[in-house]
């Protein structure tokens, strides 16, 4: 088979060659390219040593020399350039202590960590399969090269990635390779949580991000997201639910589009439901879970090293994700006040999600309330209406011109201001709010 190789890429590796070198395309992008994907990066493997990869090109990054990488830059891109290596022993999960560097393409192909992983490819001699990448891609399988015991004992990280991959592809994991997950599982604790992080955000933003439940059946996640394991286990005895809490929020994930913060909140967004359950004449009921999961969802989020946006985003999507306001267009205004007009598109998303994965009873009836709901913030935000306080047609300037002091005054007034447009929005004009401004002015006696 022919690979388009980038001009990039293959000028380096035709130069390694020129100079006496082996080097090919490695990993991910010979994968990506089989299946007719675009890679993201076009990593490359070679014979030569670093020393000597630095020696042949002018423009090189110390990437992570000491385990044999160099980044050559061309025309501005940077390309990893990887020596063959083979890794020593494994310290903590996830590093090798040292690395020995050989001649040999097989020895580095072998280390790596799935047979559609570990191909590579060069315009000289073609496609190197020597583990059956191509047949595992036409299967549609996840499978360690070699023994899956010693590949998740070199880096734990690794049962994850194979949970990752089978969600991004809609690859099955293969049997011995998942034997191996359970048996190892608790290894996972030893990678960092950024590492983690980085492998659940790819996974529920894929495809098939539904693969969490394998997460969870493979004993992954009871290690660094017990929570969902959790949810798995509790049920909903109630005419809205048919589904665990777990079960609901799988089909959720698989309801939202693929975004980071609303698949992230779906995966959230019932966390807090196991603790608050009560149970009276055999129904279930779930009072203050929104809240409760918020802060849970909050504590996930600094475990695993979540950065602060995204933690304010969908601690912010679940805390409402359950709000129902009544329909009437003041009760609506101040729903979007409280809400804030910049997350209810993503709301409604969420809602709509949550609506599709509970029961039929009166399903319709809660999708047409989204609908109302989102039509009547729409035609808010054509007409102008003013909601939120950065919408008023006065600010803090205009009240210290009528002498109200810089301070606590001024964010009483605007408060207070804003309180009473979003019970009459007519009254949001300058002259009209100078007016009302006045006479809020507390007089100093």
């Amino acid at each position: 088979m022919k690979m388009r190789i980038p001009e990039n890429a293959n000028r380096i590796i035709e130069i390694l060659q020129r100079n006496g070198f082996e080097a090919s395309v490695v990993g991910g992008c010979v994968r990506d390219s089989i299946l007719g994907r675009i890679p993201e990066d076009w990593d490359i493997t070679t014979s030569a040593r670093p020393e000597q990869v630095k020696n042949i090109f002018s423009h090189t990054i110390d990437t992570g020399i000491a385990h044999g990488t160099v980044t050559v830059m061309m025309d501005h891109v940077g390309y990893e350039v990887t020596t063959y290596r083979i890794d020593g022993e494994y310290e903590d999960a996830r590093h090798p202590k040292e690395v020995t560097f050989t001649a040999s393409l097989v020895e580095d192909l072998k280390r790596r960590d799935f047979t559609i992983n570990a191909m590579a490819y060069n315009e000289r001699v073609g496609l190197i399969d020597i583990f059956g990448g191509v047949e595992d891609l036409k299967a549609g399988i996840i499978r360690c090269v070699g023994n899956p015991l010693e590949r998740f004992g070199e880096d734990a990280l690794r049962m994850l990635r194979a949970v990752r991959f089978s969600a991004q592809l809609g690859f099955v994991i293969e049997e011995n390779t998942q034997k191996a997950i359970k048996s190892l599982a608790p290894a996972i604790g030893k990678v960092s949580a950024e590492r983690i992080q980085v492998e659940l955000v790819k996974l529920l933003t894929s495809d098939y991000p539904d693969r969490m439940k394998k997460a969870c059946e493979l004993g992954l996640t009871g290690v660094f997201l017990p929570e969902f394991d959790v949810m798995m286990e509790t049920p909903q005895n109630t005419r809205h639910h048919v589904y665990s809490v777990g079960e609901h929020t799988i089909h959720t994930l698989m309801a939202v589009p693929k975004d980071k913060v609303l698949r992230l909140t779906m995966l959230l967004h019932d966390v807090g439901k196991p603790s608050c359950r009560t149970t009276e004449g055999g129904k279930d009921h779930f009072h203050g879970h929104p809240q409760v999961g918020a802060q849970m969802a909050r504590d996930i989020f600094h475990r695993l090293k979540f950065d602060n946006d995204t933690m304010k985003q969908v601690c912010h999507l679940i805390e409402f994700h359950d709000y129902r306001p009544d329909m009437s267009p003041k009760a609506i205004r101040r729903a979007i006040a409280k809400i804030g007009p910049e997350y209810c598109k993503a709301l409604f998303a969420v809602k709509r999600a949550d609506i599709a994965g509970q029961s039929d009873y009166l399903k319709q009836e809660k999708y047409a309330y989204v609908d109302e709901f989102e039509r009547m913030f729409d035609d808010m935000q054509q007409e102008h209406v003013c909601l939120k306080k950065s919408m008023l047609c006065i600010n803090g300037r205009d009240l210290m011109q009528l002498g109200v002091p810089q301070g606590k005054e001024i964010g009483r007034i605007l408060d207070e201001l804003f309180e009473r447009v979003l019970e009459d929005p007519s009254i949001n004009e300058r002259e009209k709010l100078m007016e009302l401004a006045h006479n809020m002015i507390t007089p100093n006696i």
